[in-house]
């Protein structure tokens, strides 16, 4: 059996982000990956090769004035040189993002990532997950609670710290890792069938 490798490339300003990426990861490697945490804010040479050497690479960023933070801006220029070589084509994409609303624009921020992926010939995994806390019989600690398709979405009250963040979004974002991993066990194994 194939071993996907998962990097993980985010950005956390307060800590909040920073537990949804070690959910991501707990979530893969519960799936089977060998998985890499890479911090955006202070990425490295070295980081940068992990993220080439990677199968697949899930972004997460917080959700600031609409979109993802000016730190992940930054790595997502500074990747135009994997562009010009497409160092990343054909790796598994995915996303996460928090905001302290409901919304927040956390949509945007996900489609975001989801442009950048496909600018860089990635093939994105959506979270897979059907929404939870719409109906009267639902809870506000269902699975994919705000209800995001596109990835893995999170709310944390602006006045908490990172221990704020809601179990049922840590449980998402645990969610999104594993899919993640799945799908890259099986684009890594049918690749090396074909």
């Amino acid at each position: 059996m194939t071993t996907p490798v998962v990097a993980i490339a985010y950005h956390s300003g307060f800590g909040h982000t920073a537990v949804l990426a070690e959910a991501v990861r707990t979530g893969a490697a519960d799936a089977g990956a060998t998985v890499h945490l890479v911090n955006v804010a202070e990425i490295t040479d070295a980081e940068w090769e992990l993220l080439d050497a990677s199968d697949a690479i899930v972004f997460g960023s917080p959700t600031y004035m609409g979109t993802a933070s000016g730190a992940f801006h930054a790595f997502a220029e500074a990747s135009s040189k994997r562009w010009f070589t497409r160092a990343w084509q054909d790796k598994i994409a995915a996303g996460f993002t928090n905001s302290a609303s409901k919304s927040g624009d956390k949509l945007h921020t996900l489609q975001f990532f989801s442009v950048l992926a496909a600018q860089h010939g990635m093939h994105w995994v959506s979270l897979g997950a059907l929404p939870g806390w719409n109906s009267s019989t639902a809870s506000e600690n269902d699975l994919n609670r705000l209800g995001f398709f596109l990835g893995a979405g999170a709310q944390t009250n602006n006045d908490q710290g990172p221990e704020g963040v809601h179990k049922a979004d840590i449980a998402t974002a645990e969610h999104l890792g594993r899919r993640v991993a799945e799908q890259t066990r099986v684009f890594v194994a049918g690749r090396a069938a074909a």
